[in-house]
């Protein structure tokens, strides 16, 4: 049974009640970093995926909120949490988070740097989470329309990311190896938007079309793999997939002829024409271009 630190858990109650004053939705979290309520379909591993919709307790960033009430409600489920995590993705911030590891033996803080040099982005000011261990957690903000993945390594060796369907354990939080706290001077800023260099870094890239082939209302292979790209998406990937390859017909001058054949990809994909030629008029201004 989880021992129970009642100072540590009416601290992490008033720490997360805090942050979702800020718009931030949460959920209590154990010393262990991970969701304090555990899944109440666990002695039932045939049973399908649930995201909440049984009303119960116990599905992770699913459960997270911004409203006092269900927050306290958590935290009375959860008497020995001593922490709060922050779902990242969810409107109105769309947060997404950086997260400078340095228990992997690589100078995560060099990484982003010469990421950022390479690929002509700098870091705002913007909130700042020190880590016990003595990481960096940055708050970024995401466009509404894209839903930016979780990933481990994959920026760059000791760099993470948070994003949608992830959390990140929020300031005030007392874990087993220490309290994580904001750095000086960052704790008054809200998150800053993710530049556009860094966000076009942090969303999947598209499959290699295995075919030449020229379908109509675009120009050649690469505009056919963009197009088989959105078409591939499944349900949750759809606006992100779209994005990202708005963004390449833009940077690769595709966009007059491709748009077309993006939108109706789009479509196909169970997204509505609006809904699609808006995430496109995103990419647009994301690359410097006019919808």
């Amino acid at each position: 049974m989880a021992t129970i630190d009642r100072q540590a858990t009416t601290l992490a109650l008033a720490h997360a009640l805090t942050a979702a004053e800020r718009g931030l939705a949460v959920i209590p979290l154990s010393r262990t970093k991970l969701p304090a309520l555990r899944s109440p379909h666990r002695a039932d591993p045939a049973a399908p995926a649930c995201h909440g919709e049984c009303g119960r307790f116990g599905h992770g960033v699913y459960d997270a909120s911004t409203d006092p009430r269900r927050i306290r409600e958590l935290f009375a489920a959860a008497p020995w949490a001593t922490g709060y995590g922050i779902a990242c993705g969810l409107p109105p911030h769309h947060l997404v988070g950086i997260d400078l590891d340095t228990k992997s033996g690589t100078d995560s803080t060099a990484a982003l740097r010469e990421l950022a040099l390479r690929h002509l982005f700098t870091i705002p000011d913007t909130v700042v989470v020190l880590t016990p261990s003595g990481g960096r957690h940055l708050w970024l903000t995401g466009p509404p329309d894209v839903a930016v993945p979780n990933s481990a390594g994959r920026l760059a060796p000791g760099i993470d990311v948070r994003g949608a369907g992830g959390y990140l354990v929020g300031p005030g939080s007392r874990t087993d190896h220490g309290v994580y706290g904001t750095a000086p001077g960052t704790a008054h800023l809200a998150p800053a938007p993710c530049p556009p260099a860094l966000l076009r870094l942090l969303l999947p890239p598209p499959r290699t079309p295995t075919t030449p082939d020229r379908g109509a209302g675009h120009s050649g292979s690469h505009g056919q793999g963009l197009v088989q790209f959105v078409l591939a998406a499944h349900e949750g990937q759809r606006n992100t997939r779209l994005f990202w390859a708005a963004c390449r017909a833009y940077e690769n001058g595709l966009a007059p002829d491709l748009v077309p054949a993006l939108v109706e990809a789009a479509r196909a994909t169970g997204l509505g024409e609006r809904e699609a030629r808006a995430t496109i008029a995103s990419a647009a201004r994301l690359t410097g271009h006019r919808p």
